[in-house]
């Protein structure tokens, strides 16, 4: 195999790691505006099978000219290139992926569809954690189930030793997350498409210690087309984040504060978007390179099952590889990206087009590939679960 991968970041460099650990993929290039200084993690891999590759993704025949040469792309580019490399992947006939984050971007890919059939490649966005990998249980739950009630998402990445006031440190992008806040985030409330306000309907959910007790909230962008495709079938589905709690309300009157808009005010005579203030001022403080994070995710569909009540559900912690110095984000995102490419390549995702992760990719092979790599998707044992809650219950009771 010979891999593209847009996007020399944290995800894009996960990506590429893991793309290298896999004897049949004879060429990585890594392609970024600035490929000076590579992640440490991959230096032993460069000059060998790993190709560290200037690029300006605005330059249309450069990126032509390496995609044609790859046999599948994986973008870690910031969202709003994903439609544009879309086309480009298609073009030089080239399977392509991206850790999407937009829906309305996944909509335009999927109008490429029958380009990408044509070309005899498979387009797959969304490809991340959330949207990702919890689209992709949410959906094995779903085939599960002869009649599904409901479908709830939640996912995490957060600090391991959280530190006040937000009890966060930047995993990903805070631009990114900012715009989770912010945007509405759609769901199914019977069976009916809605849309409802970020970081409202906070909820705790329980996680075995050291984590306890997290809170969960709606926020934008993890349920992916999923609300498109089973609106009139399924009467609930939603996504939630998952933080430490009080990290909704603060972030809340910040954003009702206006610091987080980004329509520009007038600050001394010059023109200050709030947003930009805010990301500049409060990114140091929270990008701590060297602090170990935790991923945390559950998904759980409820419904039917031979006539009678049933629930099937997934669980995730993932933490730091210290060894390597790859994040928990970075593994559960990054190597969702690369795994996606692979089985792509190996034609494991069905056949040509535009397709979600939930719609092409076989969930419990995607299960077994992370756990070779470590990432631990565990199925939930609800009567486990039950037992210990009322056990709970009985010994808080008043004698």
């Amino acid at each position: 195999m010979r891999m593209l991968v847009l996007g020399a970041g944290l995800q894009g460099s996960a990506c590429a790691f893991d793309l290298l650990q896999n004897p049949d993929v004879r060429e990585v290039r890594l392609a970024d505006l600035h490929v000076g200084q590579i992640a440490p993690f991959l230096a032993p891999h460069s000059g060998q099978r790993l190709i560290p590759t200037p690029l300006d993704v605005r330059d249309t025949e450069a990126v032509l000219a390496l995609m044609r040469e790859s046999d599948a792309v994986m973008s870690a580019l910031p969202y709003y290139f994903n439609v544009r490399m879309a086309q480009l992947a298609v073009e030089a006939g080239a399977h392509y992926c991206d850790l999407g984050g937009n829906t309305d971007m996944v909509f335009e890919q999927k109008a490429l569809h029958e380009q990408a059939v044509a070309r005899g490649v498979s387009v797959i966005p969304d490809c991340g954690l959330a949207p990702g990998m919890v689209n992709i249980l949410a959906q094995h739950g779903i085939d599960q189930l002869d009649t599904v009630d409901a479908v709830r998402m939640f996912v995490g990445g957060l600090p391991q030793q959280p530190e006040p006031p937000l009890n966060y440190q930047i995993v990903y992008s805070l631009e990114g997350a900012l715009d989770y806040y912010t945007t509405l985030s759609w769901v199914l409330r019977d069976a009916k498409r809605t849309q409802v306000v970020p970081l409202s309907e906070i909820e705790p959910v329980e996680f075995p210690e050291p984590l306890g007790t997290l809170e969960a909230f709606h926020t934008a962008g993890g349920l992916s087309t999923m609300p498109f495709r089973y609106e009139g079938k399924i009467p609930v589905m939603e996504y939630k984040t998952l933080r430490y709690p009080g990290h909704a309300e603060l972030m809340r009157a910040i954003r009702e504060l206006g610091l987080l808009s980004t329509d520009a005010v007038d600050v001394k005579g010059h023109h200050v978007v709030p947003r930009d203030a805010f990301v500049a001022a409060v990114s140091p403080k929270l990008r701590k390179p060297r602090a170990p994070d935790v991923v945390v995710l559950r998904v759980v569909a409820e419904g039917t099952k031979a006539g009678a009540p049933a629930r099937v559900g997934w669980e995730l912690i993932d933490r730091r590889d210290e060894a390597h110095g790859i994040s928990a984000m970075m593994r559960t995102t990054g190597y969702s990206l690369s795994i996606t490419a692979q089985m792509q390549v190996r034609g494991e995702t069905g056949g040509a087009g535009v397709c979600t992760p939930d719609e092409c990719i076989p969930a419990a092979r995607y299960i077994a590939l992370l756990a070779e790599r470590g990432v631990d998707i565990r199925p939930v044992d609800f009567t486990a679960r039950e037992r210990r809650a009322g056990a709970d219950r009985r010994a808080a009771a008043p004698a």
